[in-house]
């Protein structure tokens, strides 16, 4: 693939700290590179050197001639005078952007509630940022660099910008940069995925969970890994092998691999206990919605809906923006009466909210977080184990130097760690999460669903991260048309559900959508004979495996002053090496063609 653009030998130094140390990496045509790393690690620092925005203090950023690339910033630089159809299209005139597929596309995609002509200082956060990614998106690059391209997009529309990006980018065509922390996003999306940690960029093959199998074999074979971290990422792969069939891009030999890793990782939550401690805390009855309706005026809100939710249910909340999905939860919590219809709430239950607006937060700006956790309980249980808020804390991903800071200062993933802390600390039987994912990173929505895992509650979770709510519950509801409808299909069930309401037309069945899916087809066979040949290539990958494996030894045996000897090893290393490589890549593509 031809060399687009890259670094080398990069150094980059803010007043406090390095934050890169001589890294040297490259993106070439047909790259789709997804870059994940804990907050403040440089994962928008990279972007810049790479985009040409930050000049590096050390080394140098290659770029080939001629080369476009385009940039969206996690904020806009939008003029609040101009309208919308200028800040998309510019000048153009509109028989030329209206007779593009592509920017039609974009604009039905992104922008088609948002009046063209209507001024961007009057717009919501969430709609200036759909404007600002349509910007990005019209425009004609060799290189797209995307930073958190998700915020403010709802199910549909990351389900539509993960479709746009991989038809626009087919296999050789331009590359993509991206940095988020929507894990559907980067499976869906990336085929590579750089770890931006310690004044370094690490590359992964594949999208995340290739990159969950890759860094836990990485952390098991590095000794001064510390245990809790490899611990939390191999729950995290069991996860994804107990999910989601094969959902890394890897032969099936790595991935038998990867299942003797988490042999003895138990699921992550056991179903069964937390029911049973559940409906010890909550009893039979915890909320039941009767028959509720909900009216603003003229407008409908929800209506005749019936929802009744058992002890220790973990649910999700799907729906488009302005559903009625704040509205739902409003009724659960108590905080809103129905229009018509009825609440029954049980006597034992205790309701614990984790909003958007972190107004628990807004009484105690001014104190240090040490003197906060100092007014609560003195111990918190997770796992069995007896834990103390700070040591709770810390298991979320707060450095203890973090206690010493006001809460006033707490960055936005700080402050939702902290808010969630809290909740839990004051002993709730019926826990809601309204959009719990904002402002954290991949590490740290990896320790909430850790957290969450072992908390014996009901549980709803309002979200448009797919992956950390099919993660942390069992089952989803969306409110479509001011009603509510459970989704034995999860997610795919929704988007066809919204597809075709949309489209005016009936449901689809999941069988015609999977025939939709599955496009033109081979012949039998062909079929057969490429079946044939991928599990040739898996037999000769777990041979020479067992190769390669018994050449370390011998070298290791080797005496280290034959000279001779030792390159000759070296060479038949390389060799076998070679041909693993050469196989894993027609095994690849073997896939492509049976999936």
């Amino acid at each position: 693939m031809a060399h687009l653009l890259g670094g080398e030998a990069l150094r980059l130094e803010h007043p406090t700290r390095v934050v890169f140390e001589s890294i040297t990496l490259g993106v070439d045509e047909g790259d789709r590179i997804g870059v994940v790393g804990r907050n403040g690690d440089g994962k928008s620092s990279l972007l810049g050197l790479l985009s040409g925005r930050t000049e590096p203090d050390a080394g140098r950023v290659t770029r080939r001639g001629g080369v476009r690339v385009g940039v969206l910033d996690q904020t806009d630089d939008l003029d609040p005078a101009a309208t919308v159809g200028h800040s998309v299209v510019g000048d153009a005139d509109e028989h030329v952007w209206a007779g593009d597929p592509r920017v039609r596309d974009v604009i039905a995609g992104l922008v088609a509630d948002v009046g063209w002509d209507a001024r961007v200082g009057e717009l919501s956060g969430g709609q200036r940022r759909r404007v600002a990614l349509a910007r990005v998106l019209v425009g004609d690059w060799d290189v797209l660099v995307l930073d958190e391209p998700t915020n403010h997009l709802d199910v549909e529309g990351i389900a539509w910008l993960a479709a746009h990006l991989k038809s626009r980018w087919p296999a050789g065509g331009g590359a993509l940069l991206v940095v988020t922390h929507d894990r559907w996003f980067l499976d869906e999306v990336c085929t590579t995925t750089w770890e931006v940690h310690d004044r370094v960029v690490e590359p992964f093959e594949g999208g995340y969970a290739a990159y969950v199998l890759q860094r836990v074999e990485r952390d098991r074979q590095a000794a001064s890994v510390e245990a809790k971290r490899q611990n939390l990422m191999k729950k995290e792969l069991a996860w994804l092998r107990r999910g989601a069939p094969a959902r890394t891009s890897k032969p099936k030999f790595r991935i038998e691999a990867a299942n003797v890793l988490i042999a003895d990782v138990p699921p992550p939550r056991d179903r069964v206990e937390l029911s049973r401690l559940a409906t010890a805390r909550l009893g039979k009855d915890v909320v039941d919605l009767l028959d509720v309706s909900v009216d603003y005026g003229d407008k409908h809100v929800l209506r005749g809906v019936e929802w009744r939710i058992a002890p220790g249910e973990r649910t999700g909340i799907l729906g488009p923006n302005g559903s009625g999905k704040s509205t739902l939860l409003s009724l659960v919590a108590g905080t809103l009466e129905p229009t018509s219809g009825r609440v029954k709430t049980g006597t034992t239950v205790r309701v614990g909210i984790l909003d958007q607006q972190f107004r628990e937060l807004a009484d105690i700006a001014g104190d240090r977080v040490r003197e906060v956790l100092a007014r609560t309980r003195t111990t918190f249980q997770v796992d069995g184990k007896e834990m103390t808020p700070a040591q709770l804390l810390e298991r979320l991903g707060f450095a203890r130097e973090h206690l010493s800071a006001r809460v006033a200062d707490l960055s936005g993933g700080q402050a939702r760690r902290l808010h969630l802390l809290l909740v839990l600390l004051s002993e709730p039987n019926v826990l809601i999460l309204d959009e719990p994912t904002n402002d954290l990173d991949v590490d740290m929505l990896a320790a909430m669903e850790d957290v969450l895992d072992t908390w014996p509650g009901t549980l709803i979770v309002v979200s448009h991260d797919r992956y950390f709510v099919d993660r942390v519950t069992d089952q989803q509801y969306a409110v479509l048309d001011g009603t509510l409808r459970h989704l034995p299909g999860g997610f795919e069930e929704y988007l066809r559900l919204r597809d075709a309401s949309r489209a005016g037309a009936p449901s689809p069945a999941p069988a015609a959508a999977s025939q939709e899916q599955a496009g033109p087809g081979l012949s039998g066979a062909e079929l057969r004979a490429a079946q044939k040949e991928m599990s040739a290539a898996e037999r000769r990958l777990g041979r020479l495996t067992g190769e390669i494996d018994a050449l370390h030894r011998r070298m290791a045996e080797h005496d280290p002053n034959d000279y001779e000897g030792t390159m000759k090893l070296a060479d038949d290393l390389k060799a076998l090496e070679g041909e693993v490589s050469a196989l894993e890549e027609r095994w690849l593509e073997l896939s492509e063609v049976v999936a």
